[in-house]
Order: structure tokens, then C-alpha cells, then sequence
């Protein structure tokens, strides 16, 4: 038996464990109470309140947009959901960068309100203050490295990180910092394989990626990418294990025809 095939209920422990032994990590995002239950019933090992709600769910271009309050509301929906998985919640742009205090008051309110398993940030050292206050609360940590969509406007693109040696170097170094402070696991979002591969074998902590190949200790996907309810979003790293858009829309079709034809309701779907 496994540990993932064991475990009743995942902590960061587990998550450790699941590394040290070589079994891969899954992690999903959700933002609502009834895409939670179904995907923690899946088993899927950690649930990601992503700050991708604000693309997903709130239609906006980028991240940034999205509020602490927000944030907040969709954890709290997806917590009531959860019994097995762990869940981790972005903290969103503007409530933690620049203010170590800031980032520990947001953090607290959305362990209180939204009573979240633990918070993730993008960053590395420029961060290292924030996540120290965080971590002296006693909440988990997930650090966020590579692609950093909260920082796209300095950026400029979405295009693959660190595929230069400089960038690549300090990815590595900020990697071992972020551990070496007390994260319990890191994001690597759109870097090259290899690198990716090597700061997964360097790590004691797992290493989840996106877009980051197969070396590493586990991935992670936006649901409604991966079930293909958007459309526009298409990333040489993202799978579509269903194509949701055209189905639904046909439901949707069917339902209207039924309707204008009188057909629905019938003489067993009326009291």
C-alpha cells in the first residue's frame, strides 16, 4: 500500500513522506464548495485556493486584481468542502509584499476566517522577511519560484524562466533559502526540465511543478484548464483530460430546445 492510498487525512508530514519515498504528489485548484468535494473525493493530495480565481472564476487578464477578502470567501467555500486533502491558499498581491506585519495579519485572517491548512507566496529572498513572520505563527509555508504571475508587469511575458545561467542560479539559491527558512514545499512554475529536476534532488522539501517537466516530486493544474472549461488557455504543459466547454454547452442547447418545445418539464418531472 501507498501513502497516498493510506493516508485518511494529508499533512505536510505526509506530503514529506510522500518524497522521501518517490511517490508523486498530486494538487489541484478549486474556488467553490462543490468542485472541492468532488476533487477532494478524487484524492487529490492538496487543493490550491489559487489566486488564478481571479482569471477562472472573476474573468480578470491577470492575478492582481483579487482581494484578501476574496480570497478569503473561496477558501472558506472550499475548506467546508474538504475532508481528506491538504489546503494551501494564495495570499494575494498587496497582502504580504514589503510588510512582514501585513503578510502575518493577512495570513491570520485566513487561517481564522477561512480555517485554511496553510498559505503560499511567490518569491524568494525579497520575501524571506514575510514568510519568517508567517512561519513564528506556526502556519505552513508553500513558496512559489519560476513564474511568478503576481509579477508579470516586470516581466513582461509568460514566457519559460530562468533559461539563462544567472536566473537559473538564483532560482537554485532561492530554492535552498526557502527551505533553509522553513517552507514546507515549493512551486516551480514554467521553468526548463532539467533545472527544475535538479532543485528537486537537492531539496529535502517537495517540489511541485507546473510546467516545470517531470523531475520533480509532484504537479499541479488549474481544474478548469485540465477539464477544458476554458478554451483560451493553451500551454504546452497542460493536459486536457475533458473537454467540458462543448459539453456543457450542448447540455445547455438541449436544455433550451426542451424547453421551447414543451417537452420539459413532463408528466414525471411536474408534482
Amino acid at each position: 500500500m501507498s501513502i497516498h492510498t493510506e493516508v485518511k487525512r494529508v499533512t505536510t508530514q505526509v506530503l514529506l513522506d510522500m518524497k522521501t519515498v518517490g511517490e508523486k504528489i498530486s494538487m489541484l485548484t478549486a474556488y467553490d464548495y462543490s468542485m472541492a468535494k468532488i476533487i477532494d473525493a478524487s484524492g487529490v493530495d492538496i487543493i490550491l485556493v489559487g489566486d488564478s480565481a481571479s482569471n477562472v472564476m472573476a474573468g480578470h487578464e491577470t492575478t492582481l486584481p483579487i482581494t484578501l477578502d476574496q480570497m478569503i470567501y473561496h477558501a472558506s467555500s472550499v475548506i467546508r468542502a474538504v475532508k481528506r486533502s491538504f489546503v494551501v491558499v494564495d495570499l494575494p498581491f498587496g497582502s504580504y509584499q514589503g510588510d512582514s506585519k501585513i503578510a502575518l495579519r493577512s495570513t491570520v485572517r485566513i487561517m481564522k476566517e477561512a480555517g485554511a491548512h496553510g498559505v503560499k507566496l511567490e518569491g524568494g529572498r525579497e520575501v524571506g522577511d514575510s514568510i519568517k513572520r508567517i512561519l513564528t505563527a506556526g502556519v505552513p509555508v508553500m513558496g512559489h519560484l519560476g513564474l511568478t504571475p503576481q509579477s508579470i508587469y516586470k516581466f513582461g511575458t509568460y514566457t519559460v524562466r530562468a533559461k539563462e545561467d544567472a536566473e537559473a542560479d538564483k532560482l537554485i539559491s532561492d530554492c535552498k533559502f526557502l527551505e533553509e527558512i522553513g517552507c514546507f514545499s515549493i512551486v516551480l512554475e514554467k521553468i526548463p526540465a532539467a533545472l527544475a529536476a535538479r532543485a528537486a534532488a537537492e531539496l529535502t522539501i517537495p517540489v511541485i511543478g507546473i510546467g516545470a517537466g517531470n523531475g520533480v516530486d509532484g504537479q499541479v493544474l488549474v481544474t478548469h484548464d485540465l477539464l477544458g472549461i476554458t478554451k483560451e488557455f493553451k500551454p504546452r504543459f497542460l493536459r486536457r483530460y475533458e473537454d467540458l466547454y462543448d459539453k456543457m454547452e450542448v447540455a445547455f442547447r438541449n436544455y433550451i430546445k426542451d424547453v421551447q418545445s414543451g417537452d420539459f418539464p413532463n408528466e414525471n418531472e411536474q408534482y
